[in-house]
């Protein structure tokens, strides 16, 4: 664990900032108490560990919008934090203790339902779980959805624009906004909540926000689009050749069901197998053990429910005909389906248990990644030998977990530091040079802040430091996160 670099200044009287801050939130909303803010110092894959001046918890956003003002008139920086979930290390503060924590979790209040127009507008803290709930009370659906879904929240989603396994069909979080409050650095708020089927006032302003990782402002609350309830659905556990030729079957799947199909992920029989040595009670859904394994998912609304086992069927008997696969299994209960998501969701803790190993979130164009694959694993297995390459999760939308083990009792600080830090830069220029991103759904953070800097186009790097200085330019939202530094573009 590293305790990350100082960004943030030392305010100009702490004291009279905290005195100020406790009078306007209360005893529940500030707290300096170390025992308490101590699970929150932590961002969760355990690889950053910060320190905080307080942990502030406001109840709403004239909380929010006075605390920031306080803020700005006393230089505190401020590092937003949902449920404290994410990949990147984004929402962890520096190891200073000079910013304030800023915790939305007493945010989570869920409006009534709009059932006629399939919106909702809720606080940042709602749990993406429980938001999953509301909506199904309605008959409706809120559609993304990921692993961490009973800790996540909405303004964490919508701060790191994140995606899951529903991508394919609904799109990453930014097509689920409809409308948003944003409280800026000095205070002020943006209310954009209300949405407009069209407004033509200018650029789109709440996209600026959506993925910009607390840097430019604090996400408050949004209106969400919702999509209609799922009557049935069919969950598919198919085995194939190779990559490739998965990549052929989710075609097949597209052309023979439109968008019905909800969700296409794979999984290397590698992974598969740690897995199962992870957790022996799990079963394989096929007789046989093959390459790589897709798991499909086809749904159907109220309107399309009576003929959607006929569809499958028939899509399954065209895909075996014509050769794209080798043997398949529809679930046949509710039960069987969450367990073959159960294997899927599984895949990155048994890959821990394996020992330590360097993840990338990255992404290229959707008809390049069967490609890019092949070529990547077998240019880090020859170029770092013992190391083993795995790929995992969303094909459809060009984004896999590319994942390389360290060889077999490798010390892992030893291993990161040396061969794991050169494997994850070989693996990003390999990536820019498909075209993709370094990036695809876990936001850059801290993490990946310098190899933005390194590899991304002078012009991007421009435009996101403008932003950044025009909306905040006492730099108090989120120090060291997202925006690359001086002396890192004078590196890159």
């Amino acid at each position: 664990m590293t305790q990350t670099t100082v960004y943030a200044p030392s305010p100009a009287d702490p004291a009279a900032f905290l005195a100020e801050a406790a009078a306007l939130l209360g005893p529940r909303g500030l707290t300096v108490d170390a025992d308490l803010m101590a699970p929150w110092l932590t961002d969760w894959r355990g690889r950053y560990q910060g320190a905080a001046l307080a942990l502030a918890q406001p109840a709403d956003v004239g909380e929010v919008a006075a605390l920031m003002r306080l803020c700005s008139q006393y230089g505190v920086c401020v590092v937003p934090q949902g449920g404290n979930s994410g990949m990147s290390g984004g929402a962890t503060p520096d190891g200073g203790g000079h910013a304030l924590l800023l915790s939305l979790r007493r945010m989570a209040t869920i409006g009534p339902v709009d059932v006629d127009n399939r919106q909702v507008t809720c606080g940042a803290g709602v749990v993406l779980q429980n938001l999953h709930t509301a909506a199904e009370a309605t008959g409706l659906r809120f559609p993304l959805t990921l692993g961490g879904k009973g800790s996540a929240t909405v303004g964490g989603l919508i701060s790191t624009n994140a995606g899951g396994t529903q991508v394919l069909r609904h799109g990453n979080m930014r097509q689920q906004v409809l409308g948003l409050q944003v409280v800026l650095a000095d205070g002020s708020v943006l209310d954009s909540l209300t949405p407009l089927k069209k407004d033509n006032r200018g650029f789109d302003q709440k996209q600026l926000f959506i993925g910009s990782e607390g840097t430019l402002g604090i996400v408050t609350a949004a209106t969400l689009k919702l999509v209609p309830g799922l009557a049935d659905r069919r969950v598919v556990w198919a085995g194939v050749e190779s990559i490739q030729a998965a990549r052929r079957l989710m075609l097949h799947c597209e052309n023979a069901v439109a968008e019905a199909l909800e969700g296409f992920e794979v999984i290397p029989d590698p992974s598969l197998s740690a897995v199962f040595d992870y957790a022996p009670d799990m079963r394989h859904p096929l007789q046989g053990r093959h390459p790589w394994y897709a798991l499909i998912e086809v749904v159907a609304d109220r309107a399309s429910a009576d003929t959607l086992n006929e569809r499958v069927e028939a899509m399954l008997a065209e895909a075996f005909e014509a050769g794209l696969l080798d043997d398949a299994v529809i679930a046949a209960s509710e039960t069987q389906a969450e367990a073959f998501w159960g294997l899927r969701e599984t895949v990155p803790m048994a890959e821990r248990s394996k020992g330590p190993a360097k993840q990338h979130d990255i992404s290229v164009p959707v008809d390049r990644m069967p490609d890019f694959i092949t070529h990547a694993s077998a240019a880090i297995e020859a170029e770092f030998p013992g190391c083993h390459a795995v790929a995992f999760g969303h094909l459809g939308d060009g984004n896999v977990h590319f994942h390389i083990l360290a060889p077999a009792g490798a010390d892992a600080a030893m291993w990161e530091a040396g061969d794991g830090a050169a494997i994850s830069t070989r693996v990003h220029d390999l990536v820019v040079e498909w075209g993709g991103s370094i990036s695809a759904e876990h936001g850059i953070g801290q993490l990946k802040r310098a190899e933005l800097a390194r590899l991304s186009d002078p012009a991007s790097v421009t435009v996101l430091r403008t932003v950044k200085q025009a909306l905040d330019p006492l730099g108090l939202l989120n120090p060291g996160k997202l925006v690359p530094l001086d002396h890192e573009l004078t590196k890159g």
